[in-house]
């Protein structure tokens, strides 16, 4: 076994991300003999108690089609949410009870990304997953598709399960499909090969990605896993992509699959899911010397660097900070309305508390509430 097979065997915190290619029939519904052959892995694997499991689960659209009368999963956002309503409680229902024949107790946590990017709700999640798991539960994770809107929707659970690796503090990051590892090309044509690790950039210049899968009940597909990687191995947590099929033998770290290996260091937990997960709600532009200090000396951004503001905000927002040219160079969390700012801008804060009072003595953008955008 290599170096990097052991550590997956060792991982004591594990995120495993399963696709609903991998939990439906071809017509939508739940595959209650694939969802029994998952939990027999997982329980299998944290048996003994040494190991911690996360699961991120897809498939709440997907199990809500047939009972509603829907033969393929909807464009528009309304039926989409009806869907998941329905599904999301057969699914967590399936889970229950198949997790029960190992007496293993199943709780559900439903997310948005606009949770994670505030202060409160983010470490609200983070205390009910490490408390689920000390508890002895199994925490399941999806997007709240049923309150998630366009704005706050993360869009694929892939790189939900990414930002939930990070929170938790996970050792590996697993990622179930429908396809056995990542190929460099069509896993359908001829000649391709699965590619057995990856290292950084570097590896992936060649690589053809595909799209969503064909049995069209799912979001993500090849991009989004390969990009779900990048995330979490930037983060400092090593990934497995492989099929549902060979999940046993990726968490007893065999070689099966694709191996991400970690380029870089863990970060702040929040500022991830800023940098990854928040849509935002507006903009701001920084004059050159704002841009200095917010780029280069890492300072908050205060009302006299900013030079315009676009959007409709509020206070706690994430909102993109651009220089003069309009090009991103940070995403924050904003401390103002939009319609606040235009009389703040260019002052001093001191001037301002003067004036209007002492809550207007504050940052518009707090460094600890600031992530750089970089390329």
């Amino acid at each position: 076994m290599t170096a990097a097979r052991q550590s997956v065997a060792e991982a004591q915190r594990v995120v495993v991300k399963v696709g609903s290619s991998s939990l439906t029939t071809a017509s939508g519904g739940l595959d209650a003999d694939r969802v029994d052959a998952l939990v027999d892995v997982l329980a299998k694997s944290r048996s003994g108690g040494e190991r911690e499991i996360v699961l991120v689960s897809s498939g709440a659209i997907a199990a809500g089609l047939a009972p509603l009368g829907l033969v393929r999963r909807p464009k528009d956002l309304a039926r989409q949410q009806a869907a998941a309503s329905v599904g999301q409680g057969l699914l967590v229902a399936r889970y229950t009870a198949s997790f029960a024949r190992y007496g293993v107790r199943v709780g559900q946590v439903l997310l948005t990304s606009d949770d994670m990017a505030r202060r409160a709700h983010h470490r609200n999640a983070s205390r009910t997953l490490d408390q689920l798991l000390a508890m002895g539960a199994l925490p399941v994770v999806n997007e709240n598709d049923t309150v998630a809107t366009d704005e706050i929707r993360f869009g694929d659970n892939d790189r939900l399960a990414a930002l939930v690796a990070h929170l938790v503090h996970a050792d590996l990051l697993v990622l179930l499909s429908d396809v056995d590892g990542l190929y460099d090309g069509d896993p359908a044509r001829p000649g391709t090969s699965r590619i057995d690790e990856v290292r950084g950039p570097a590896d992936m210049a060649h690589v053809e990605i595909g799209s969503a899968g064909k049995a069209g009940v799912g979001t993500g597909g090849m991009v989004t896993k390969v990009e779900a990687a990048r995330i979490a191995a930037a983060a400092g947590i090593p990934v497995v992509l492989t099929s549902a099929s060979q999940a046993g033998d990726a968490l007893a770290g065999r070689a099966t699959g694709t191996y991400f290996h970690r380029t870089g260091r863990r970060s702040a937990d929040r500022l991830l899911w800023l940098q990854h997960a928040s849509e935002p709600r507006g903009a701001l532009t920084l004059d050159d010397g704002a841009v200095r200090a917010v780029v280069e000396g890492r300072k908050s951004l205060l009302p006299a660097g900013i030079a315009g503001v676009e959007g409709d905000f509020t206070a706690g927002d994430p909102v993109e900070l651009r220089d003069v040219a309009g090009r991103a160079v940070a995403r924050g969390l904003v401390n103002f309305d939009a319609k606040e700012l235009p009389q703040l801008l260019g002052r001093s804060t001191r001037d301002l508390a003067r004036e209007l009072g002492p809550a207007y003595e504050r940052e518009v953008v707090h460094r600890d509430d600031l992530v750089l955008l970089h390329g």
